[in-house]
C-alpha cells in the first residue's frame, strides 16, 4: 500500500500537470490576497487576519482538486493497467485507501506554502503578532478537511469513467453540489422545519463552523462520514469490476 501511495505521488510531481495545479492554486490566492483591490485584499484589511484566505480557497479547491483526482482511476482504465492493479497482493480498500492517502498528501502539500501568508500577516499585525492563531489553527484544520472531502468526491467521480475530463466535470458538479448546493435548496424555504437539516448535509455549513476557530464534534463527524461515504462508493464501483 506504501509503495501504492509512493507511486501516485511520484506520477503526480513526475508530470507538468502536478505543479500546473499547484502553482495555480497559490498564484490564484496570492494575486487576490495580495495584488488585486478589494474585499479579499489582506492589506486593504483593517486588521490582521486571514479570513480572506478561508473564504476563497474553497472556491479554487473546488476545482482543483478534481483536477488532481480526475486521473487517479481514470487513467488507469485508459491505459489498461486497473486489472493488473486488481491482481496485485492488495485488497480494494488498500487500493482505494492509497489512492485517497496520495490525494490528501497532494493538498496537504498545495496547502504548506500557504504558511507564509500566515507569517506575512502574523508580522503586519500592529502589534507584531496581533492574530488569532487559534482561529487560524482551526480554520487550516476546517481547510485541511474540507479538501479531504473534495478528494474522496474527486476520487468517486474518477472511478466511474475512463475519461479524465468527464471524471473532472463531474468531480466539479459534485463537489459543487455538497459544498453549496445544499445551502441553495434550504435557501427555498420549501421543507419548514427540515431547512435547517438540509443546510446541516452540505459541507460549507461545517466548514464554515470550523473556520471560525471552534473545533466542533459534529463537524468532524461529518465531514469523517462524507470521506467514509465515497470511500466506501469508490471501493464499491471498483468492486463491480470482479463482478
Amino acid at each position: 500500500m506504501t509503495a501504492l501511495i509512493a507511486k501516485e505521488i511520484r506520477s503526480f510531481f513526475g508530470s507538468i500537470i502536478g505543479y500546473l495545479v499547484i502553482t495555480v492554486y497559490l498564484l490564484i490566492n496570492g494575486v487576490f490576497l495580495w495584488i488585486f483591490p478589494g474585499d479579499f485584499n489582506l492589506l486593504d484589511a483593517e486588521y490582521a487576519s486571514l479570513r480572506q484566505l478561508f473564504t476563497l480557497s474553497p472556491w479554487v479547491f473546488l476545482f482543483l482538486i478534481p483536477a488532481l483526482t480526475m486521473r487517479l482511476f481514470a487513467d488507469e482504465k485508459k491505459a489498461g493497467t486497473m486489472e493488473l492493479l486488481l491482481t496485485k497482493p492488495l485488497t480494494d480498500w488498500q487500493i482505494v485507501g492509497a489512492k485517497y492517502l496520495a490525494g490528501v498528501l497532494l493538498v496537504f502539500f498545495a496547502l504548506l506554502p500557504t504558511l507564509l501568508y500566515f507569517y506575512s500577516v502574523y508580522q503586519l499585525g500592529n502589534p507584531v503578532g496581533n492574530l488569532d492563531i487559534g482561529g487560524s489553527i482551526g480554520s487550516y484544520l476546517g481547510l485541511l478537511f474540507l479538501g479531504a472531502g473534495f478528494v474522496s468526491i474527486g476520487l468517486f467521480a474518477s472511478a466511474l469513467t475512463d475519461n479524465q475530463i468527464v471524471s473532472f466535470l463531474l468531480g466539479v458538479f459534485l463537489c459543487f453540489f455538497f459544498f453549496y448546493g445544499f445551502d441553495r435548496i434550504a435557501g427555498l424555504d420549501l421543507f419548514g422545519t427540515a431547512d435547517l437539516f438540509i443546510m446541516n448535509l452540505g459541507i460549507n455549513e461545517h466548514y464554515t463552523s470550523m473556520s471560525r476557530g471552534v473545533i466542533d464534534s459534529r463537524d468532524l463527524l461529518y465531514f469523517l462520514s462524507l470521506i467514509a461515504l465515497f470511500f466506501g462508493a469508490t471501493r464499491l464501483v471498483i468492486q463491480s469490476r470482479k463482478w
